[in-house]
């Protein structure tokens, strides 16, 4: 069965959300080209028949220029797949779609397929904090991820030792998705909205979202830590991580961690 491609142009900081808006809307699916790149390509896998004038008018005031082409099915699933290559993070996590065999070795395993949810380790802010996963979390540490998107954090907490993972989203779709991500990696990972998590203190604490919902969040987030516990916040563009970081300093001895494509980590201690 052919599909329509439908290929536009946009800054890189503004692609993600682009494919969530278009897999809100009629895409069946979406790419994106050199994510990494500061203007990359975002293309939507559209049904034959549909009306992309009217999707893009749906989206934009002033709808930019855009590609349209027939693609087959073994087309768009080699541009997909070359889409989502495995990553590597430390000494100790792989992370990879179902379509790409793990490594042999001793590294945690988190398989996890591009889907409606944010996450799939490709994206800088994800990137950062999955590293200071990898270097903190050990056994018997309690994590919660709160804004889990498609759950990557929340897995890779559990696949890396950690004996209790809990992961909040206000989107009930993220929820939905995270929690069949943990159960595919076989992990025992709770998932739920925020209001369902049961009062309890974490060895760890992270968040990867935005940099004004994280500032709003300070005094939430830091009730959730126990003394001495960390948090990690990513999400942050390097020009907002003092910002985010002063927030924080009420509760946490705050410090900038690493940084990568102009996103910016922020982690800190419980005072």
């Amino acid at each position: 069965m052919p599909w329509l491609s439908l290929t536009l142009e946009v800054d890189a900081a503004a692609a993600d959300a682009l494919s969530d808006a278009l897999l809100e809307a009629e895409a069946l699916a979406v790419s994106i080209d050199d994510p990494h790149a500061e203007r990359c390509r975002v293309t939507a896998l559209l049904e034959e028949g549909a009306d992309a004038a009217r999707l893009m008018a749906k989206l934009f005031p002033q709808p930019p220029r855009y590609e349209l082409h027939t693609v087959s099915d073994e087309d768009w699933v080699r541009r997909s797949q070359a889409q989502f290559p495995p990553i590597v993070i430390g000494e100790r996590l792989w992370i990879g779609p179902s379509w790409c065999e793990p490594p042999a070795g001793a590294r945690a395993i988190v398989k996890l397929d591009p889907g409606l949810a944010f996450g799939t380790g490709t994206h800088p802010s994800t990137r950062l904090a999955l590293a200071f996963l990898e270097r903190r979390v050990r056994q018997a540490d309690g994590v919660l991820d709160y804004g889990c998107g498609s759950g990557i954090l929340a897995i890779a907490a559990a696949k890396l030792g950690a004996s209790r993972v809990d992961a909040v989203d206000v989107d009930p779709q993220s929820v939905d998705t995270a929690a069949e991500n943990a159960r595919t990696n076989g992990t025992a990972v709770r998932v739920s909205i925020p209001e369902a998590l049961a009062p309890a203190l974490y060895d760890i604490v992270v968040s990867n979202i935005l940099a004004q919902p994280l500032i709003l969040l300070a005094p939430l987030l830091a009730e959730r830590v126990r003394g001495g516990g960390a948090i990690a916040l990513s999400g942050i563009l390097d020009m907002q991580a003092a910002e985010v970081a002063a927030a924080y300093e009420p509760y946490f001895a705050t410090r900038l961690g690493q940084s990568e494509d102009g996103w910016a980590l922020v982690e800190g201690e419980r005072r």
